[in-house]
């Protein structure tokens, strides 16, 4: 099975407001920069975006180490999905979970290769966590 390292990051400008979102993806020498954006949209469905497209653009089942500085996204993965499936998509508060179907959706394409899930502090001078969050910024300007 590959080994692939993807840092993820998202944007939003005004929060909500024009939003960014943006991944890059190494496996040996390979780098690949994916990103993108919407008009309207909040920093935790970026950030999600981010690494549900990451993981979509692997062809085959991967091993991966997966870097955000979005504790939202990490902690959902590792700690708080669980808990929602449960409780049939509530969370602590008996609130319905926030962008389900973006969760849905992250959980199929996770549920294809074996992930490791990474928190970064943002802004923090990590070279490659600072390159996504550049690319994801630059896409909410295009809005």
């Amino acid at each position: 099975m590959k080994r692939v390292s993807i840092y993820t990051d998202g944007a939003c400008s005004g929060n909500p407001g024009p939003g960014g979102w943006s991944a890059i993806i190494m496996y040996g020498n390979v780098e690949k920069e994916i990103c993108g954006g919407e008009e309207y949209t909040t920093n935790n469905r970026m950030e999600l975006t981010a690494a549900i497209l990451a993981l979509e653009a692997l062809k085959e089942p991967c091993r991966i180490d997966l870097y955000t500085d979005s504790k939202y996204v990490k902690g959902g993965m590792t700690g708080w999905i669980d808990k929602w499936l449960t409780n049939n998509w509530k969370n602590a508060d008996k609130e319905p979970v926030k962008n389900k179907e973006l969760w849905m959706r992250l959980i199929e394409a996770a549920g294809r290769h074996e992930i490791q899930w990474h928190w970064i502090e943002g802004h923090s001078g990590h070279e490659l966590n600072e390159r996504a969050d550049q690319l994801a910024r630059s896409q909410c300007s295009k809005k």
